[in-house]
């Protein structure tokens, strides 16, 4: 399938997802936030799949919504289509129910829905020229993909309400400073540092990182006893499967594992 405001690439066993929309900073217009939920269910239900890349093209990675448009679906009122808004609401609920790992490699700009978008990845790369903030705050506008849900738990309040109420810009190292970046690097580096760390994650379990993912995400929203039990329950149940059995037989017989992912 081929998009005009999206660009798929595969290298080996990770699907690169670039936004592209360059010249207006990748901002997420309808037709760009209906592919971008397309291209999600496609990488999500392709075996070959093991690891997803976010990142954009140009100077940014996302500056947030198109402002215009939103206003334009505004201006229109009820037309019987889904507005931005809507579309963006499913795109959220694609990105964070996302089965695979996913990694954001900040390559810009990265504002409001931008960095929304980031916030829903398992890992953050950026380059050393990326400037990171919320931003609504300029436009009048509020948070509607977790700005200010996820940004307090991912810095700490006090970070975050700066960050919201002002609508400043930091530079990534200040964000991996918070916590939020993993990892920041040359820009020239980027890509290949993010493949490198998507090659070692691919050849793990498929069905462990599947897992994993979901422990941890279930576990952040329930009292650490039951979370827990959750946990040991969890590996109760994947000792009966294929990839257990496969990784301890490496193991012993000192040899590369085999996974399938069941």
């Amino acid at each position: 399938m081929s998009y005009e405001t999206i660009i798929l690439e595969k290298k080996q066993q990770t699907a690169w997802i670039y936004l592209n929309r360059p010249e207006h900073m990748n901002a997420l217009s309808k037709q760009l936030v209906e592919e971008f939920i397309q291209v999600l269910q496609n990488v999500e239900e392709d075996p070959s799949v093991q690891v997803v890349v976010l990142s954009g093209q140009g100077k940014a990675f996302c500056a947030g919504a198109d402002l215009k448009e939103l206003l334009d679906d505004l201006d229109r009122g009820p037309n019987g289509e889904e507005g931005i808004l809507d579309l963006a609401g499913k795109l959220f609920d694609k990105l964070n129910h996302l089965s695979k790992p996913l990694i954001a490699a900040l390559n810009g700009i990265t504002l409001a829905g931008g960095l929304e978008i980031a916030m829903t990845a398992d890992l953050i790369v950026a380059s050393e020229k990326a400037k990171i903030g919320d931003a609504h705050s300029n436009f009048g506008v509020l948070p509607g993909g977790g700005g200010a849900v996820r940004l307090p738990r991912k810095i700490g309040i006090n970070r975050a309400k700066y960050l919201l109420f002002t609508g400043d810009f930091i530079s990534a190292q200040e964000m991996k400073e918070f916590g939020l970046v993993n990892e920041v690097v040359e820009p020239e580096n980027l890509e290949g540092f993010v493949q490198e760390i998507a090659d070692k994650i691919a050849r793990k379990s498929p069905l462990v990182l599947k897992e994993m993912k979901r422990l941890v995400e279930d576990g952040l929203e329930q009292p650490l006893d039951i979370a827990l039990k959750h946990e040991l329950l969890a590996l109760k149940n994947h000792t009966q499967s294929h990839d257990f059995r496969e990784g301890l037989s490496a193991f012993t017989e000192k040899r590369t594992p085999n996974f399938k992912g069941y």
